[in-house]
């Protein structure tokens, strides 16, 4: 089976819990760690889903315009912009994925916490997976 999707793999600050480590993982032998399929569309899908619009200089349209529910009520309404602003996002900026499901809600444990559900499918492969983020719309003040 040939690669068709690889990438330098990163752990995402908000979003992959490692013990202190961001930024770009290298090998024992200090070369560069790469993902394959799943791995690495799971990967673009954080970074398009962090990035806000106008931070690439190349590409200001590449973004997803989560940041602008920080501080917003975690409500219905906070919610149902997340997955808009989720969906929206995704359909412009990764056609390697098929969305098959999108939910956000309140978090249980935390009355501040947003949690994002995807459910979506590759479409090469035809193989599901899904992401969670949790998204802190208090940034701290929960």
């Amino acid at each position: 089976m040939s690669l068709r999707y690889q990438a330098l793999r990163f752990i995402h600050p908000d979003f992959d819990l490692h013990e202190g480590q961001t930024g770009l993982v290298t090998n024992p032998d200090r070369t560069l760690q790469t993902t394959e399929g799943t791995a690495s569309i799971r990967q673009a899908i954080l970074m398009l889903l962090s990035t806000r619009p106008g931070e690439r200089v190349m590409r200001p349209d590449y973004g997803c315009y989560l940041h602008r529910l920080l501080f917003s009520p975690n409500d219905d309404t906070t919610a149902g912009l997340a997955i808009h602003y989720v969906r929206r996002a995704l359909d412009q900026w990764e056609p390697r994925i098929e969305i098959l499901a999108l939910d956000a809600q309140r978090s249980p444990e935390n009355a501040a916490y947003l949690v994002i559900t995807l459910d979506y499918r590759m479409r090469s492969t035809r193989v599901d997976d899904q992401l969670v983020l949790t998204m802190d719309l208090m940034v701290g003040e929960s």
